[in-house]
Protein backbone atom coordinates (compact mmCIF):
# COMPACT_ATOMS: atom_id res chain seq x y z
CA UNK A 1 0.00 0.00 0.00
CA UNK A 2 1.42 3.46 -0.92
CA UNK A 3 0.86 6.95 0.41
CA UNK A 4 2.16 10.82 -1.09
CA UNK A 5 2.66 12.63 2.37
CA UNK A 6 2.48 16.05 2.37
CA UNK A 7 1.77 19.24 4.31
CA UNK A 8 2.35 22.86 5.24
CA UNK A 9 1.20 23.91 2.23
CA UNK A 10 0.41 27.28 3.64
CA UNK A 11 -1.69 28.18 0.18
CA UNK A 12 -1.63 32.27 0.13
CA UNK A 13 1.42 32.85 2.09
CA UNK A 14 3.67 35.69 1.08
CA UNK A 15 7.47 35.73 1.03
CA UNK A 16 8.83 39.08 2.38
CA UNK A 17 5.71 40.33 0.46
CA UNK A 18 5.88 38.43 -2.52
CA UNK A 19 2.91 36.77 -3.01
CA UNK A 20 3.42 32.82 -4.08
CA UNK A 21 -0.17 31.73 -5.28
CA UNK A 22 1.58 31.28 -8.82
CA UNK A 23 4.62 29.10 -7.08
CA UNK A 24 2.12 27.38 -4.86
CA UNK A 25 0.02 26.41 -7.69
CA UNK A 26 3.11 24.83 -9.75
CA UNK A 27 3.97 22.72 -7.10
CA UNK A 28 0.44 21.54 -6.73
CA UNK A 29 0.43 20.55 -9.84
CA UNK A 30 3.89 19.06 -9.71
CA UNK A 31 2.26 16.94 -6.79
CA UNK A 32 -1.00 15.54 -8.85
CA UNK A 33 1.64 15.08 -12.02
CA UNK A 34 3.55 12.46 -9.44
CA UNK A 35 0.28 11.21 -7.66
CA UNK A 36 -0.97 10.26 -11.40
CA UNK A 37 2.28 8.29 -12.30
CA UNK A 38 2.54 6.64 -8.37
CA UNK A 39 -1.37 6.07 -8.64
CA UNK A 40 -1.05 6.04 -4.77
CA UNK A 41 -3.80 4.74 -2.55
CA UNK A 42 -4.70 7.70 -0.66
CA UNK A 43 -3.07 11.25 -0.70
CA UNK A 44 -2.31 12.33 3.27
CA UNK A 45 -2.32 16.30 3.92
CA UNK A 46 -0.86 16.99 7.27
CA UNK A 47 -2.24 19.89 8.26
CA UNK A 48 -1.55 24.22 7.34
CA UNK A 49 -3.50 23.71 4.46
CA UNK A 50 -3.75 27.38 4.18
CA UNK A 51 -1.80 30.19 5.81
CA UNK A 52 -4.21 32.03 7.29
CA UNK A 53 -7.37 30.57 9.52
CA UNK A 54 -9.65 33.15 6.52
CA UNK A 55 -7.61 32.30 3.55
CA UNK A 56 -7.96 34.88 0.72
CA UNK A 57 -10.45 33.78 -1.89
CA UNK A 58 -7.42 33.22 -4.19
CA UNK A 59 -6.06 30.21 -2.13
CA UNK A 60 -9.45 28.44 -1.62
CA UNK A 61 -9.35 28.51 -5.53
CA UNK A 62 -6.16 27.04 -5.75
CA UNK A 63 -6.75 24.05 -2.79
CA UNK A 64 -10.01 23.66 -4.75
CA UNK A 65 -8.35 22.92 -8.22
CA UNK A 66 -5.84 20.62 -6.32
CA UNK A 67 -8.51 18.64 -4.40
CA UNK A 68 -10.40 17.71 -7.55
CA UNK A 69 -7.62 17.10 -9.67
CA UNK A 70 -6.87 14.76 -7.06
CA UNK A 71 -10.34 13.25 -7.38
CA UNK A 72 -10.39 12.94 -11.04
CA UNK A 73 -8.14 10.58 -10.55
CA UNK A 74 -10.02 8.46 -8.67
CA UNK A 75 -7.35 9.17 -5.43
CA UNK A 76 -8.60 9.18 -2.03
CA UNK A 77 -7.17 12.19 -0.14
CA UNK A 78 -7.54 12.68 3.53
CA UNK A 79 -6.72 15.78 5.32
CA UNK A 80 -6.35 17.68 8.49
CA UNK A 81 -6.05 20.76 9.99
CA UNK A 82 -3.16 22.55 10.94
CA UNK A 83 -2.28 25.49 13.32
CA UNK A 84 -2.85 28.06 10.88
CA UNK A 85 -6.20 26.48 9.54
CA UNK A 86 -9.47 26.90 11.27
CA UNK A 87 -10.52 23.44 11.60
CA UNK A 88 -14.07 24.57 11.07
CA UNK A 89 -14.33 26.04 7.83
CA UNK A 90 -11.48 23.73 6.19
CA UNK A 91 -14.26 21.33 6.95
CA UNK A 92 -17.21 22.92 5.83
CA UNK A 93 -18.56 20.21 3.47
CA UNK A 94 -16.34 17.26 4.35
CA UNK A 95 -19.76 15.19 4.77
CA UNK A 96 -20.32 15.39 1.03
CA UNK A 97 -16.72 15.79 -0.18
CA UNK A 98 -16.29 12.15 1.59
CA UNK A 99 -18.56 10.60 -1.24
CA UNK A 100 -15.77 12.27 -3.88
CA UNK A 101 -12.96 10.21 -1.65
CA UNK A 102 -11.77 13.34 0.24
CA UNK A 103 -11.89 13.10 3.81
CA UNK A 104 -11.30 16.52 5.99
CA UNK A 105 -11.11 15.85 9.52
CA UNK A 106 -13.27 17.95 12.09
CA UNK A 107 -12.18 19.88 15.22
CA UNK A 108 -11.35 17.66 17.84
CA UNK A 109 -14.53 16.44 19.84
CA UNK A 110 -13.24 14.06 21.66
CA UNK A 111 -14.33 10.93 19.82
CA UNK A 112 -12.52 8.48 20.60
CA UNK A 113 -12.92 6.59 17.16
CA UNK A 114 -11.76 10.06 15.47
CA UNK A 115 -13.60 8.59 12.44
CA UNK A 116 -11.03 6.31 11.01
CA UNK A 117 -10.92 6.12 6.98
CA UNK A 118 -10.07 2.07 6.80
CA UNK A 119 -8.27 1.10 3.35
CA UNK A 120 -7.88 -2.54 1.85
CA UNK A 121 -5.24 -4.69 -0.01
CA UNK A 122 -3.51 -7.48 0.68
CA UNK A 123 -2.70 -7.57 3.64
CA UNK A 124 -5.79 -6.76 5.01
CA UNK A 125 -7.36 -3.29 6.43
CA UNK A 126 -5.38 -0.15 7.31
CA UNK A 127 -6.81 2.66 9.35
CA UNK A 128 -6.04 6.09 9.24
CA UNK A 129 -6.87 8.39 12.23
CA UNK A 130 -6.96 11.99 11.42
CA UNK A 131 -6.20 13.76 14.45
CA UNK A 132 -6.15 17.87 13.80
CA UNK A 133 -4.05 20.18 15.27
CA UNK A 134 -5.06 20.54 19.54
CA UNK A 135 -4.34 22.08 22.15
CA UNK A 136 -4.17 20.84 26.02
CA UNK A 137 -7.26 23.07 26.67
CA UNK A 138 -8.96 21.80 23.47
CA UNK A 139 -8.67 18.49 24.74
CA UNK A 140 -9.06 18.40 28.62
CA UNK A 141 -12.75 19.59 28.64
CA UNK A 142 -13.27 15.55 27.16
CA UNK A 143 -11.17 14.57 30.03
CA UNK A 144 -12.17 15.61 33.17
CA UNK A 145 -11.07 12.69 35.54
CA UNK A 146 -7.44 13.10 33.78
CA UNK A 147 -4.40 15.45 34.52
CA UNK A 148 -3.54 17.25 31.05
CA UNK A 149 -0.88 20.26 31.33
CA UNK A 150 1.15 19.29 28.55
CA UNK A 151 1.06 18.97 24.43
CA UNK A 152 2.60 15.37 25.66
CA UNK A 153 -0.75 14.75 28.14
CA UNK A 154 -3.16 15.81 25.42
CA UNK A 155 -1.90 13.85 22.46
CA UNK A 156 -1.32 10.92 24.63
CA UNK A 157 -5.19 10.71 25.91
CA UNK A 158 -6.35 11.34 22.68
CA UNK A 159 -4.76 8.25 21.14
CA UNK A 160 -5.28 6.14 23.70
CA UNK A 161 -9.43 7.39 23.49
CA UNK A 162 -8.96 6.17 19.49
CA UNK A 163 -7.45 2.55 21.14
CA UNK A 164 -5.93 1.55 17.76
CA UNK A 165 -6.40 -1.91 16.66
CA UNK A 166 -2.91 -3.65 17.25
CA UNK A 167 -3.39 -6.55 15.06
CA UNK A 168 -4.31 -3.82 11.88
CA UNK A 169 -1.97 -1.68 10.22
CA UNK A 170 -2.61 2.01 11.38
CA UNK A 171 -2.05 5.25 10.07
CA UNK A 172 -1.85 8.79 12.16
CA UNK A 173 -2.29 12.17 11.10
CA UNK A 174 -0.72 14.64 13.27
CA UNK A 175 0.16 18.46 12.80
CA UNK A 176 2.47 19.00 16.08
CA UNK A 177 5.74 19.38 17.07
CA UNK A 178 7.77 16.26 18.21
CA UNK A 179 10.42 16.64 20.40
CA UNK A 180 14.08 16.49 19.40
CA UNK A 181 13.26 17.71 15.95
CA UNK A 182 14.93 20.37 14.13
CA UNK A 183 12.88 23.33 13.13
CA UNK A 184 13.29 26.98 10.73
CA UNK A 185 12.60 30.74 10.44
CA UNK A 186 9.08 30.08 8.52
CA UNK A 187 7.35 28.09 11.37
CA UNK A 188 5.85 29.75 14.51
CA UNK A 189 8.30 29.20 17.47
CA UNK A 190 6.65 28.94 20.82
CA UNK A 191 8.65 29.60 23.76
CA UNK A 192 10.21 27.18 25.94
CA UNK A 193 9.29 24.02 23.96
CA UNK A 194 6.42 24.21 25.82
CA UNK A 195 4.13 22.81 22.90
CA UNK A 196 6.62 19.64 22.25
CA UNK A 197 5.04 15.98 22.68
CA UNK A 198 7.32 13.16 23.20
CA UNK A 199 7.46 10.83 20.45
CA UNK A 200 6.94 7.65 22.67
CA UNK A 201 2.63 8.56 22.30
CA UNK A 202 3.03 7.86 18.84
CA UNK A 203 4.91 4.38 18.68
CA UNK A 204 1.72 2.28 18.58
CA UNK A 205 1.23 3.33 14.81
CA UNK A 206 2.93 2.06 11.78
CA UNK A 207 2.94 5.68 10.28
CA UNK A 208 2.70 9.15 11.79
CA UNK A 209 2.11 11.55 8.92
CA UNK A 210 3.23 14.37 10.78
CA UNK A 211 2.93 18.26 9.92
CA UNK A 212 4.01 21.55 11.19
CA UNK A 213 7.88 21.20 10.82
CA UNK A 214 8.85 22.71 6.92
CA UNK A 215 11.77 20.87 7.15
CA UNK A 216 11.70 16.83 6.02
CA UNK A 217 13.21 14.89 8.71
CA UNK A 218 11.97 11.69 10.72
CA UNK A 219 11.11 12.23 14.68
CA UNK A 220 13.32 9.67 16.13
CA UNK A 221 12.25 6.98 14.02
CA UNK A 222 11.49 6.06 10.21
CA UNK A 223 7.94 5.60 10.45
CA UNK A 224 7.23 9.07 12.47
CA UNK A 225 8.15 11.65 9.84
CA UNK A 226 7.45 15.50 8.97
CA UNK A 227 7.23 15.76 5.27
CA UNK A 228 8.21 18.93 5.21
CA UNK A 229 6.74 22.17 3.08
CA UNK A 230 6.66 21.55 -0.42
CA UNK A 231 8.11 25.20 -1.17
CA UNK A 232 11.06 26.72 0.92
CA UNK A 233 9.09 29.72 2.86
CA UNK A 234 12.29 31.44 4.42
CA UNK A 235 15.97 31.80 3.63
CA UNK A 236 16.93 29.38 6.54
CA UNK A 237 15.71 26.93 3.89
CA UNK A 238 17.71 27.47 1.05
CA UNK A 239 19.83 24.72 0.99
CA UNK A 240 16.75 22.28 2.24
CA UNK A 241 15.39 19.61 -0.63
CA UNK A 242 11.54 20.02 -1.03
CA UNK A 243 9.11 17.53 -2.21
CA UNK A 244 7.16 14.86 -1.27
CA UNK A 245 7.56 11.55 1.22
CA UNK A 246 6.44 7.95 -0.42
CA UNK A 247 5.25 5.55 2.26
CA UNK A 248 4.90 1.96 1.72
CA UNK A 249 3.07 -0.10 4.12
CA UNK A 250 4.15 -4.25 3.18
CA UNK A 251 2.39 -6.52 5.87
CA UNK A 252 2.00 -5.15 9.51
CA UNK A 253 5.22 -4.08 10.95
CA UNK A 254 6.45 -3.09 7.34
CA UNK A 255 7.27 0.45 6.21
CA UNK A 256 9.64 2.34 4.05
CA UNK A 257 10.13 5.89 3.46
CA UNK A 258 11.63 7.50 0.82
CA UNK A 259 12.20 11.76 -0.16
CA UNK A 260 11.10 12.51 -3.76
CA UNK A 261 12.40 16.02 -4.25
CA UNK A 262 9.60 18.14 -6.70
CA UNK A 263 11.20 21.28 -8.74
CA UNK A 264 9.77 24.77 -8.34
CA UNK A 265 9.12 27.04 -10.24
CA UNK A 266 11.25 29.21 -8.45
CA UNK A 267 14.11 28.09 -6.85
CA UNK A 268 15.38 29.99 -3.24
CA UNK A 269 19.05 31.69 -2.61
CA UNK A 270 21.31 33.50 -0.61
CA UNK A 271 24.19 35.06 -2.38
CA UNK A 272 26.90 37.01 -0.37
CA UNK A 273 29.74 39.24 -2.02
CA UNK A 274 30.58 42.49 -2.86
CA UNK A 275 27.87 45.38 -4.65
CA UNK A 276 30.35 45.14 -7.58
CA UNK A 277 30.75 41.32 -7.45
CA UNK A 278 27.03 40.89 -7.14
CA UNK A 279 26.67 42.93 -9.91
CA UNK A 280 29.11 41.88 -12.29
CA UNK A 281 27.85 39.58 -15.78
CA UNK A 282 30.54 36.92 -14.54
CA UNK A 283 28.43 35.99 -11.46
CA UNK A 284 25.11 35.75 -12.64
CA UNK A 285 24.94 35.11 -16.59
CA UNK A 286 24.54 30.93 -17.00
CA UNK A 287 22.73 30.90 -13.80
CA UNK A 288 19.31 30.89 -13.26
CA UNK A 289 19.66 34.17 -10.35
CA UNK A 290 17.92 36.58 -12.32
CA UNK A 291 14.09 34.89 -12.13
CA UNK A 292 14.66 32.88 -8.92
CA UNK A 293 14.02 34.04 -5.37
CA UNK A 294 16.96 35.78 -3.77
CA UNK A 295 18.65 37.31 -0.45
CA UNK A 296 21.44 38.91 -0.43
CA UNK A 297 23.98 39.78 1.88
CA UNK A 298 26.78 42.87 0.82
CA UNK A 299 30.71 42.25 1.93
CA UNK A 300 30.64 46.23 1.43
CA UNK A 301 32.45 48.27 4.13
CA UNK A 302 30.12 51.01 3.23
CA UNK A 303 26.71 51.20 2.24
CA UNK A 304 25.64 51.08 -1.14
CA UNK A 305 23.35 54.22 -2.11
CA UNK A 306 19.78 52.57 -3.30
CA UNK A 307 21.34 49.24 -3.59
CA UNK A 308 18.15 47.00 -2.76
CA UNK A 309 16.71 48.93 -6.36
CA UNK A 310 19.87 48.64 -8.07
CA UNK A 311 20.18 45.12 -7.49
CA UNK A 312 16.46 44.74 -8.17
CA UNK A 313 17.85 45.31 -11.89
CA UNK A 314 18.93 42.28 -12.31
CA UNK A 315 17.79 40.16 -9.27
CA UNK A 316 13.64 40.48 -10.21
CA UNK A 317 12.68 38.14 -7.36
CA UNK A 318 14.85 39.78 -4.83
CA UNK A 319 13.51 39.38 -1.48
CA UNK A 320 15.81 41.81 0.78
CA UNK A 321 19.28 42.92 1.51
CA UNK A 322 22.06 42.62 4.71
CA UNK A 323 25.53 43.66 5.28
CA UNK A 324 28.10 42.05 6.55
CA UNK A 325 30.99 43.91 7.51
CA UNK A 326 33.15 45.30 10.26
CA UNK A 327 29.87 48.11 11.11
CA UNK A 328 27.93 44.94 11.29
CA UNK A 329 29.76 42.70 13.13
CA UNK A 330 31.03 44.94 15.83
CA UNK A 331 27.44 46.25 16.23
CA UNK A 332 26.57 42.99 18.30
CA UNK A 333 22.65 43.11 19.25
CA UNK A 334 21.86 39.61 17.19
CA UNK A 335 19.28 37.04 18.22
CA UNK A 336 20.29 34.07 19.45
CA UNK A 337 17.75 32.15 18.10
CA UNK A 338 18.32 28.59 20.41
CA UNK A 339 18.62 30.74 23.68
CA UNK A 340 15.03 32.04 22.77
CA UNK A 341 13.16 28.80 21.80
CA UNK A 342 14.56 27.12 25.26
CA UNK A 343 14.16 30.02 27.34
CA UNK A 344 10.94 29.97 29.50
CA UNK A 345 8.90 33.14 29.06
CA UNK A 346 9.34 34.60 32.37
CA UNK A 347 13.07 33.74 31.36
CA UNK A 348 12.21 35.63 27.71
CA UNK A 349 10.30 38.74 29.93
CA UNK A 350 13.09 39.58 32.35
CA UNK A 351 15.69 39.64 29.94
CA UNK A 352 13.40 42.43 27.86
CA UNK A 353 12.13 44.27 31.24
CA UNK A 354 16.47 44.45 32.10
CA UNK A 355 17.24 45.78 28.50
CA UNK A 356 14.46 47.88 28.22
CA UNK A 357 14.82 49.76 31.96
CA UNK A 358 18.64 48.70 32.96
CA UNK A 359 17.53 46.80 36.35
CA UNK A 360 16.02 43.83 37.02
CA UNK A 361 12.51 43.40 37.56
CA UNK A 362 12.64 42.81 41.53
CA UNK A 363 10.58 40.63 43.61
CA UNK A 364 7.50 42.17 43.73
CA UNK A 365 7.25 42.15 39.96
CA UNK A 366 8.93 39.03 39.78
CA UNK A 367 5.59 38.05 41.28
CA UNK A 368 3.19 39.70 39.42
CA UNK A 369 4.85 38.25 36.37
CA UNK A 370 5.35 34.52 36.95
CA UNK A 371 1.32 34.52 38.62
CA UNK A 372 0.28 36.16 35.35
CA UNK A 373 2.28 33.84 33.10
CA UNK A 374 0.77 30.82 35.33
CA UNK A 375 -2.40 32.22 34.62
CA UNK A 376 -2.03 32.26 30.61
CA UNK A 377 -0.54 29.21 29.86
CA UNK A 378 -2.31 27.47 32.25
CA UNK A 379 -5.89 27.95 30.45
CA UNK A 380 -4.07 28.68 26.81
CA UNK A 381 -1.56 26.55 26.66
Amino acid sequence: MKFIHISDLHIGRRLHEHSLIEDQRHILKKITDLAADIRPDAVLIAGDVYDKSVPPTEAVGVLDDFLVSLSEFRIPVLVIAGNHDSAERLSFGSRLMSHAGVYISDSYNGDGDVRPVTLNDSHGECRIYMLPFVRPSAVRRFFEDREISSYTDAIGAAVEKMAPDMGVRNILLCHQLVIGTERSESEDISVGGLDGIDPSVLECFDYVALGHLHRAQCATRENIRYSGSPLKYSLSEWRDSKGVTLVTLGAKGECEVEHIPLTPLRELHRLRGSYEELMSRDFYEGTSYREDYVGITLTDEDDVPDAYARLRTVYHNLLCIDYDNTRTREGGGAIELDKVRQATPFELFSDFYAMRNGAPLGDEREKYISELIDGIWGCEE
